[in-house]
């Protein structure tokens, strides 16, 4: 059974590190088993990050701008079509895909858990984590990394923070907390149990 893993959350908190290191760990699960389960590592900024940046360049004139209007009404959503329905050919060849992105929105509207908005059978195991942070930390970490995609974050904070969400474990069962701010190797190596790892 292929595994749809999603690793999401805010900017900053290290979910691509964190997903970065947890297929590497259920890629080295899969060799020791010799289970053949492959897998492949789907992160929206890699996929769509030039493109992106292409377009708002014409639309905008700042290819670094990711939080204007025409970028959240009119790019948003078609790269996350584009990033689910890559996830789903793979899936449909048996690969197992671990899918990064914020998908705040969706992971909010509870549809990430909703197989026929996934468009998976009951075929395909699938698992979502929501990474996040203190938000001190978070600001700390966008302004260490030096990404232009993030000035707007940075000199408007008060406004960004306004779009910030934290899930009620309470009101979203479906998903997997990883609070990434202190996480020790006893918490990563929960988290791989959780995502279906026999042994960590």
């Amino acid at each position: 059974m292929p595994r749809l893993i999603f690793f999401c959350g805010h900017a900053g908190t290290g979910k691509t590190t964190l997903a970065r290191r947890a297929i590497a760990a259920l890629m080295a699960e899969a060799h020791v088993q010799c289970s053949g389960e492959s897998f492949c590592l789907l992160d929206k900024d890699t996929l769509y990050g030039d493109y992106s940046s292409a377009v708002m360049g014409v639309l905008t004139g700042d290819p670094n701008d990711r939080d204007s209007p025409p970028y959240l009404q009119h790019l948003r959503d078609p790269e996350y079509h584009g990033l689910l329905q890559t996830a789903r050919e793979n899936l449909g060849l048996g690969v197992s895909t671990i899918v990064v992105g914020p998908l705040s929105r969706e992971v909010r509207a509870h549809q990430l858990a909703d197989r026929a908005w996934l468009g998976v059978g009951d075929d395909v195991s699938v698992h979502i984590v929501w990474v996040h942070l203190q938000e001190d930390e978070a600001r700390r970490r966008i302004a260490a990394r030096g990404n232009p995609n993030d000035a707007w974050k940075l000199a408007h904070w008060h406004d960004y923070r306004t779009r910030l969400f934290l899930p009620a474990a309470a009101d979203y069962p479906e998903l997997l907390m990883f609070d990434n701010t202190r996480a020790s190797a006893q918490d990563f190596d929960q988290l791989l149990e959780s995502l279906g790892a026999s042994s960590a």
